[in-house]
């Protein structure tokens, strides 16, 4: 029986990784705890377990006396007398006698058991715990095994990993059995099991896509001084180089954007501004909104605050598709970002337009309006203004703010 037990938890360590010295202590904590339930708590005994040998050794001490008052502790000078012993043993002495497993009766034997294999489960999630917590912040590669509404569940080294849908990429899809790559971003213990969460929306995951992709920075001669991300939409990283020979923008982006365009393909498709980063608050700003060009930029660095100067058809570049460009432009900088829309003089517009190319965006009895009242160009109209327009009649003030507008969008998208 002894070899049996040894063995059933031998097969334990070779299959769950358990250190051999912290079984054995387990189950001498365990048999402990059996001899205590068949003895009372004040038996002396110790539990010996010798995992290579396969055999467990309960010894119990006993105070050798004349007449018994406790017989868990102690023995008759008598019994002692009977049972033999190579050495003579007299009233006052330690006897120690070797206790057979099969003495506790089945029941004890089956709690030993369930002892044990409470306790290997938790030295399990303990081990696994320590494990993903060493693990925090680098990317792992797992299998999909199941997808549900709210997460995605991997399989990484026969653990359970969870990608919850808010550190899920938006709009990526997701396959049972396909493999996916995923930074560790936090482990929490729940119940009888830890829960471990992977990100593929985190920061953090791309700062170690870059680390993977681009040995400059791996091996620190190009610092990532910051992220800004918005994921599956687009991100603006902040490098700066330590070497001066060493063009970190270029290192990044690589040899025909080779470098950039794997850590895009595996972001799905999202979009990467690399810039390079500078102490200047103002030129770190006028390059985080890159590629608009700016006019002016006012700092107050105490409260964190900036006010940006620009051409009008400069303010969409500035503001980005759904404001993404200047949000990502505020996170990476720490400032917050207000945008003053300059009007550009109309004679700095290269192009003019005459009126009769503009019948479709101002409508065919618009256009012969402003040419029976002598315009014949888009920058006569514009110079103009409203409050010449609207003396023409046909056109009140809100048509003639109209005008002006749908003009003025004309030579925006043709800049």
């Amino acid at each position: 029986m002894n070899s049996a037990i040894v063995e059933s938890f031998s097969q334990m360590v070779r299959e769950k990784g358990l250190d051999k010295d912290i079984l054995a202590g387990i189950i001498e904590e365990v048999f402990g705890v059996l001899v205590k339930k068949k003895f009372g708590p004040d038996a002396s005994y110790e539990v010996v377990v010798n995992m290579d040998r396969g055999d467990i050794e309960i010894f119990l001490e006993r105070k050798i006396v004349e007449k018994v008052t406790d017989p868990n502790t102690e023995i008759s000078i008598d019994e002692v007398n009977e049972r033999g012993n190579e050495e003579e043993l007299e009233v006052g002495d330690d006897y120690i006698e070797k206790i057979e497993l099969a003495s506790f009766g089945r029941r004890l034997i089956n709690l030993a058991r369930q002892s044990l294999n409470q306790r290997i489960r938790e030295i399990e999630k303990e081990i696994v715990v320590k494990e993903y917590s060493e693990m925090i912040g680098e990317i792992i590669v797992g299998d999909i095994y199941q997808v549900r509404k709210n997460d995605v569940l991997i399989n990484h080294n026969k653990n359970e990993l969870i990608l919850p849908r808010s550190e899920q990429i938006p709009r990526e899809r997701y396959r049972k059995g396909d493999t996916i790559r995923a930074v560790v971003k936090k482990v929490e213990k729940s119940g009888n099991r830890p829960v471990i969460i992977v990100s593929r929306a985190d920061n953090e995951f791309l700062r170690r896509l870059f680390e993977i992709e681009i040995p400059e920075i791996y091996d620190g001669i190009i610092e990532i001084k910051g992220i800004a991300r918005e994921p599956g939409e687009r991100a603006k990283v902040a490098v700066e180089s330590n070497d001066a020979r060493i063009d970190a923008v270029g290192a990044c982006v690589g040899m025909k954007g080779i470098r950039i365009h794997s850590i895009v393909r595996e972001l799905n498709n999202e979009n990467i501004d690399v810039i390079n980063y500078s102490d200047d608050p103002v030129e770190y700003i006028q390059r985080a909104l890159a590629p608009a060009k700016l006019k002016q930029i006012e700092i107050n660095e105490d409260e964190k605050t900036c006010t940006v100067y620009a051409d009008s058809d400069q303010v969409s570049l500035i503001v980005g598709r759904n404001g993404v460009n200047i949000r990502l432009a505020m996170k990476l900088t720490g400032y917050h970002i207000d945008v003053i829309r300059e009007e550009k003089p109309f004679e700095e517009y290269e192009d003019d337009i005459e009126l009769v190319d503009l019948k479709e965006e101002l409508g065919a009895d618009i256009v012969n309006l402003l040419i029976h009242a002598r315009f014949d160009t888009a920058v006569e109209v514009l110079t103009a203004g409203v409050d010449e327009l609207k003396k023409i009649e046909g056109i009140d003030e809100e048509k003639a703010e109209e005008i002006i507008e749908t003009i003025k969008n004309q030579f925006e998208e043709e800049e």
